[in-house]
């Protein structure tokens, strides 16, 4: 198991629990954090064991967002440059390295579900639109904060959470900045479902999570594929692309052991 300063992980019959871990400053994302999450999904995405994320905050907040602190940093560290060129050089590759950190949530090979409660404000819905799925406390509190500062949303936010939400939503909130509850969020399909309590959201999350583990890793997997596929190419190359991948993967051990189970009336059991 390897050891972050920023991130907990936990593993436990096929779900990795990943924890961001500085409730003390409301799991805000500073430099360390950004360079630790990339590294933590790439773990955990060689655990042949793994076959769903959650993705949850320690404390009471999911995450606050970035940590005003880094900020201030990075923008220190670009102006010392004494060259315009060379700052904004400086920017750029901040903002892709935070972009990285977000997309590596996305680009794990399983499922990811977001279990939010409390604040999750600005990068924290980068954070959770590159997750598969979404859940919330009732009184978990969103928000696009960025036009606030005075910041295009840059990590994810604006490109992803069209195809969660819809275009005409997103808008209002990015203009906005508007804090809106869980409530709201379950209305506008930002989270599946919400809950009274931390403790709820986290017993259904886990609930789900093992419905989805007991299903065929190797299915499971491509399907998040090619829905990831199809929601940035047309209809048309997404059937190709299904094709493609049924052509190649469909036969399999998982396929023998699913309709066995089903004709024998018993739970299938699939290998890692």
């Amino acid at each position: 198991m390897m050891n972050f300063q920023t991130i907990k992980i936990d593993l436990h019959d096929h779900i990795a629990w990943l924890r961001l871990n500085r409730p003390d400053k409301a799991n805000a994302f500073s430099l360390t954090m950004w360079d630790e999450l990339p590294k933590a999904a790439a773990w955990i995405d060689e655990q042949p064991q793994v076959r769903v994320v959650i993705l949850c905050g320690e404390g009471r907040h999911f995450t606050a967002g970035i940590d005003l602190e880094a900020l201030a940093h990075v923008s220190q560290a670009v102006k010392g440059t004494g060259c315009p060129a060379r700052a904004r050089e400086g920017v750029r590759k901040f903002i892709l390295h935070a972009q990285n950190s977000i997309s590596s949530v996305e680009r794990l090979r399983v499922p990811v579900i977001a279990a939010v409660h409390g604040a999750c404000i600005g990068a924290g819905i980068d954070l959770i639109a590159a997750c598969d799925m979404r859940y919330s406390t009732a009184d978990a509190r969103f928000s696009i904060r960025e036009v606030d500062l005075a910041v295009v949303a840059d990590v994810g936010t604006l490109q992803r959470l069209r195809h969660v939400i819809g275009l005409s939503r997103l808008t209002e909130l990015a203009y906005t900045g508007e804090t809106f509850d869980g409530r709201k969020a379950k209305a506008i399909d930002l989270v599946g479902e919400t809950y009274e309590t931390r403790e709820e959201l986290m017993a259904q999350v886990e609930q789900l999570a093992h419905r989805i583990a007991a299903k065929s890793p190797i299915t499971v997997r491509g399907i998040k594929h090619n829905l990831l596929y199809s929601r940035d190419h047309s209809v048309q190359e997404g059937l190709e692309m299904v094709a493609a991948w049924n052509t190649s993967m469909l036969v399999s051990d998982d396929l023998t052991e699913a309709v066995s189970a089903h004709l024998q009336k018993r739970e299938a059991k699939f290998a890692d």
